[in-house]
């Protein structure tokens, strides 16, 4: 006989604080807390707080709040930007952690970890051990955690959010020692969304025993029958389980099998070498580099990969550690490339009384399929890839004086195109917009010019540039591009694009914004924005 399902609902309720916290150094920790701090997000309404240390808690600053308002309870509130990537990642290695409880573990995001320990309680001593050790160990990492455990996911998430600290549901309760137990306890510890937590309210559903008296738990089977298809036809149309009450009471009482997605520690690739000898001299670390770098692409080939991200790490006698890291622009598996890449980065390299260990890497590793290439063809081809041009400029001249243009979602023309440094992901786009004829060079700035002999809404015949008056022989157009209502204020007025050109073959790329009676301003103003071949 199987033993009874146990879920262990950890909560960290202050990941963010602790984690910003512990980047102070010790003796900095005291004054960090003393000062009243809130960590903020940018959004469409400015800086929102996300989490406050006690004394920002004191002074009034709370989650979801605007800066601004808070300010205006404590002025002397200082705001450090959050790290929700951060975060994110800290509780995925923290799920991997967690699994000294259990065999495995799932996310809670954006702050919770989920441990599976059936059958696993004894190995600690009993249950009360076991959350006695968790609280421990994560004390122990300046991690402030709430604990509980019970036969469902759903019921441990509730007591560790809304019970007592460390709280136990029995494993063999019923559903009504389970309703009992948790009856008391708000309908926000069903996981819910705040718009159904609002209607729960309208409905008087405040508490879970009050929602399990509608769903048929209650005296009389008709009326409770009733009021739960009348509440199932109130939220018939929400698919997801945070949007309906009755799915995620089953989910609680276990009625309904709710699925959870473990984390899966996944190795990265890594080897190393243990000296016999301290290395002392360039020439031989960089002939160990090169057998670690061998090494590394027979590695990644078992598992049909390329490395991203390439660390080494150089161990010396005296116990300090130095490491190198490389970003590659494209995946590869070329180990001269690999050597020539660090090569230029172990030129600073202090070796002191020797250099005993070297250990190398790939943190960061993409699917990269193998490949027959025409070997007469590459014996032939001396030349440089483009990726490998740019890791090597990139490791020469710093990260941020390459850069490459990027395509962006807009049909205005100095924001249809931007720069990044080549190693930064491609921000999405909602697919190739379909672009009419452009110009061979954009101006930086779109340059005013003055229109003679146009009228209001025609096409211009004369026009003023940098003091030269040009006659208009050839005109083209208009193609009209509406401003960018979700970007822009009201008030900013559409632009008419016309292709022209002059009486000596010159072509230029001018737009007049804005037309007469449009509400927006007065005499449409024109302007040069590019230069034709």
């Amino acid at each position: 006989m199987s033993p009874p399902r146990r879920i262990l609902s950890i909560w960290l309720a202050r990941l963010s604080v602790d984690r910003w916290r512990r980047a102070h150094a010790p003796e900095a920790q005291a004054a960090a807390d003393a000062a009243p701090t809130a960590l903020i997000l940018e959004t469409a309404h400015g800086p929102r707080i996300t989490a406050a240390n006690d004394a920002g808690l004191a002074a009034g600053a709370r989650a979801g709040m605007l800066l601004a308002d808070a300010r205006a309870l404590c002025p002397d509130l200082a705001a450090v930007p959050a790290d929700p990537a951060g975060d994110l990642a800290a509780l995925e290695k923290l799920a991997l952690w967690a699994q000294r409880w259990g065999p495995w573990s799932a996310l809670d995001p954006p702050d919770g970890l989920l441990v599976d320990v059936t059958g696993a309680a004894h190995l600690f001593g009993g249950e009360e051990a076991l959350l006695a050790d968790v609280m421990r160990s994560f004390a122990a990492r300046g991690l402030t955690a709430r604990a509980a455990l019970a036969p469902t996911a759903g019921a441990a998430w509730a007591l560790s959010h809304y019970g007592r600290p460390r709280a136990i549901l029995p494993p063999l309760a019923g559903e009504d020692h389970m309703l009992r137990q948790l009856g008391d306890l708000p309908v926000a510890a069903l996981r819910l969304d705040d718009d159904v937590l609002t209607v729960l309210r309208r409905l008087g559903i405040k508490r879970l025993g009050e929602l399990a008296g509608v769903s048929g738990a209650g005296d009389d089977p008709g009326q409770e029958a009733a009021a739960r298809d009348a509440l199932r036809r109130r939220f018939r149309n929400h698919r997801s389980p945070a949007a309906n009450p009755l799915l995620r009471l089953d989910q609680l009482l276990g009625r309904v099998p709710e699925p959870l997605l473990p984390v899966i520690e996944r190795p990265m690739p890594l080897v190393q070498r243990r000296l016999m000898e301290p290395l002392r001299h360039r020439n031989l670390l960089d002939r160990v580099v090169e057998d670690l770098a061998a090494d590394m692409v027979r590695a990644l080939e078992a598992r049909e990969e390329g490395a991203r991200r390439l660390e080494l790490a150089l161990w010396r006698v005296d116990g300090e550690v130095l490491s190198r890291r490389i970003e590659l622009a494209a995946a590869t598996r070329e180990a001269s490339h690999i050597t020539r890449l660090f090569a230029a980065r172990l030129d600073d390299v202090e070796a002191g009384f020797g250099i005993e260990a070297v250990q190398l890497r790939a943190s960061w590793s993409e699917p990269l399929s193998l490949s027959q290439a025409d070997l007469d063809a590459a014996a032939e081809d001396h030349g440089t890839a483009l990726a490998a041009c740019i890791d090597r400029l990139t490791v020469r001249l710093g990260p941020k004086a390459v850069t490459r243009p990027v395509a962006r979602a807009s049909h205005i023309p100095e924001r249809a195109q931007g720069w990044q440094p080549p190693l930064a992901p491609v921000p999405p786009s909602q697919g190739a917009l379909a672009f009419h004829t452009r110009p061979l060079k954009l101006l930086d700035r779109a340059e005013p010019i003055a229109v003679l002999y146009a009228s209001p809404d025609g096409v211009p015949q004369r026009f003023r540039w940098r003091g030269n008056v040009r006659e208009v022989c050839r005109v083209e157009g208009p193609e009209r591009i509406a401003p960018e209502w979700w970007r822009e204020r009201s008030t900013a007025r559409l632009r008419d694009y016309y292709r022209i050109e002059d009486e000596a073959g010159r072509r230029y790329w001018i737009y007049r914004q804005g037309t007469l009676g449009d509400g927006r301003g007065g005499v449409p103003d024109w302007f040069l924005q590019g230069l034709y071949a």
